[in-house]
């Protein structure tokens, strides 16, 4: 399987992206040219990284019969202090919202998207150190 995208450069830092699924704008910050209409390259990939795993939880708490009232997953990157800056430590936090977690079901979940099914974070594996917690909070 091989996916594609385009990108059409809308003058400054501006580009439209034709995505499979959809199409939105990307560009930088004020300082390096930009306008801010749009996300920023790098951050979409922790968005990446946060949708892929997130989807992965959701499906398999649903499997496992261990759905919960509310669920947000925020991931952090750090990146290298030189060019080309890229990120070289990623944290992801899970927070669970409800009450009578299937704690074992929801941590099974959470560690087979890391290790098994979202190949964003295997993806990440590859150049920065992925670190994950889970937070559960009572309703």
């Amino acid at each position: 399987m091989t996916d594609k995208i385009g990108i059409q450069w809308e003058g400054k830092m501006l580009f439209n992206v034709d995505s499979i699924g959809g199409s939105f704008k990307i560009d930088a910050d004020s300082d390096v040219g930009g306008e801010g209409l749009g996300p920023r390259p790098k951050s979409l990939m922790l968005s990446s990284l946060a949708g892929c795993s997130g989807m992965d939880v959701v499906s398999l708490l649903k499997k496992m019969r261990a759905e919960v009232d509310k669920f947000e997953i925020d991931v952090t990157g750090e990146l290298t202090d030189v060019h080309p800056k890229y990120y070289h430590k990623v944290h992801v936090e899970y927070r669970f919202y409800g009450k009578d977690f299937k704690k074992d079901k929801i941590e099974k979940s959470v560690n087979l998207s890391q290790d098994r099914y979202c190949g964003v974070s295997e993806m990440f594996r590859q150049f920065a150190e992925l670190t994950h917690e889970i937070k559960y909070i009572e309703l």
